[in-house]
């Protein structure tokens, strides 16, 4: 990996790398969230949580500058995706988002 990122340093892409690759990951969490409230609500939200602090640790232990920065990418996108959840429980209440007919909801309960 680290020769790869030699690589991508020394032809400067390494910053456009990065820039790609954050936006596949929020690209990526954003159906997770949705998927993620639909069929589990949202008590989900401890997974993201989960995954966020495990992608913190593992960022500060990796050396390389590439690999640091994606497994910080993807512990950030799971700590806001925590708030998103929530959100998306507001959005499927207003109607904007299908609601799952096998689960119950706050209100019906």
């Amino acid at each position: 990996m680290d020769a790869f990122t030699d690589f991508l340093s020394g032809y400067h892409l390494l910053g456009l790398t990065i820039g790609v690759c954050t936006f596949l990951v929020i690209g990526l969490f954003h159906p997770l969230v949705i998927k993620g409230e639909y069929y589990f609500g949202t008590r989900c939200w401890w997974g993201f949580l989960i995954l966020g602090i495990i992608c913190s640790v593992v960022s500060f232990m990796l050396d390389n500058v590439l690999a640091s920065t994606l497994a910080g990418v993807v512990a950030f996108s799971s700590f806001w995706s925590i708030k998103e959840i929530f959100e998306q429980e507001q959005r499927v209440e207003r109607g904007w988002f299908p609601k799952n007919p096998r689960r119950k909801y706050r209100n019906q309960i």
